[in-house]
């Protein structure tokens, strides 16, 4: 009697531990690729708090399933390293999904990994046009620079600028934002009296600014990437005495971010830029965001933040559509068409070229205060990379 009881109960622990084994699911893992050293650190550290703060809002678990972080750190532009980071994740650390990506050197290196090991790859930053369409299997949450700069191109001259000075950083993004505002800028009826490009790691702008004074144009054109460079640049305008006022400063969203402007001061008033995402924003969820993300870092979000928390909704929202499941193309096909409401407002994945749809905001330096703030007055609904939407 005894020994049947015994076996009977073997017999069920035989039958329940491979079903709770089979319940235990593994952790998706997520292998995070940031600048967090050099000049860059800034801007992965932010892209990395948006992340955190997307997780401490909508918790670890997705789809039955634990989120992990692997951090890795590029220390800057350095696509060899990128690059081997990522064969690291995938080979050693048996990640399923690749992300983050402060700039686009190292999102284009990892892009081969992701496209040979089959790996489902989130741009969180990086905003070269060309980048999605080196790996079948990555989308883009932050932004492209032709998105914003032939947005601006066209609005610039419909709102009177007819001549401009073209200054940007010389690499890929400081390209495309050159090329996407002059063409259209020229199309539009406008003229670019001069232009120069300016390194990578530039550390001092006045020589540069000061050219461009001298010509004095009616307008300026600026791009720089973000990081420690738009503080320098805000530097050089009082340093200078480049008057906003008298000659029209337009740029991207770097230009004006909120470090930069506490280095101009108020030779940054009247500056205007177009640019995708404001911490200052109204829009409630955004209230929110800030919110959490002061709490958490104690500063505020900037557009590096909202590319890793859009990142993290993105994953977390094609994790639900596959039940978990991270296969590569099950991955893709689940994010092609994700539509949400973000914290800066509608957006969504086009299906066709995996890259970010979402409304411009054309913005101008104020004084709200004693505070300067990027003041919106203008918006361009639904803006599709301009790029790839002439590439059909």
């Amino acid at each position: 009697m005894i020994a049947s009881r015994i076996g009977a109960l073997a017999a069920a622990a035989m039958v329940v531990l491979p079903l709770g084994i089979h319940a235990q699911q593994p952790p998706v893992r997520v292998g995070l690729i940031l600048s967090l050293s050099g000049q860059f650190a800034d801007a992965g550290i932010q892209l990395e708090n948006g992340i955190k703060t997307y997780m401490k809002q909508k918790g670890d678990m997705v789809a039955g399933r634990k989120i992990e972080l692997i951090r890795k750190d590029t220390g800057g532009v350095a696509p060899d390293v990128a690059k081997r980071l990522a064969q690291e994740l995938v080979v050693r650390d048996k990640v399923d999904i690749l992300a983050g990506f402060v700039l686009t050197p190292n999102a284009l290196a990892a892009a081969d990994v992701s496209a040979e090991a089959k790996k489902f790859m989130v741009v969180m930053n990086a905003a070269t046009s060309i980048i999605t369409t080196k790996s079948p299997y990555m989308i883009r949450t932050s932004v492209t620079l032709p998105q914003i700069a032939e947005t601006f191109g066209a609005w610039a001259v419909k709102n009177g600028v007819k001549k401009t000075y073209s200054m940007v950083t010389d690499y890929g993004p400081g390209h495309d934002f050159e090329a996407g505002f002059q063409r259209v800028f020229k199309e539009a009826g406008g003229e670019v009296v001069g232009s120069v490009r300016f390194p990578v790691a530039n550390p001092d702008f006045s020589a540069f600014i000061q050219r461009a004074k001298d010509l004095n144009p009616e307008s300026i054109m600026i791009f720089v990437p973000g990081g420690a460079q738009p503080a320098a640049l805000g530097k050089a305008f009082a340093e200078r005495g480049l008057d906003p006022r008298k000659v029209k400063i337009l740029g991207s969203g770097e230009t004006t971010a909120e470090q930069a402007l506490k280095s101009m001061g108020d030779a940054g008033l009247g500056i205007i830029t177009a640019w995708h995402y404001d911490y200052m924003s109204e829009h409630p969820l955004n209230k929110e965001f800030v919110k959490v993300f002061n709490e958490m870092h104690k500063r505020n979000p900037d557009f590096f933040s909202i590319g890793g928390y859009d990142g993290m909704h993105a994953i977390y929202e094609t994790l639900k559509k596959t039940a978990g499941k991270t296969d590569g193309d099950q991955m893709i096909a689940a994010a092609k068409g994700l539509k949400w409401e973000s914290p800066r407002g509608p957006m969504s994945i086009d299906p066709e070229t995996r890259d970010v749809v979402q409304d411009i905001y054309i913005r101008r330096v104020e004084k709200v205060g004693n505070e300067l703030v990027n003041v919106p007055f203008d918006k361009i609904v639904a803006v599709k990379d301009p790029v790839k939407a002439r590439m059909k």
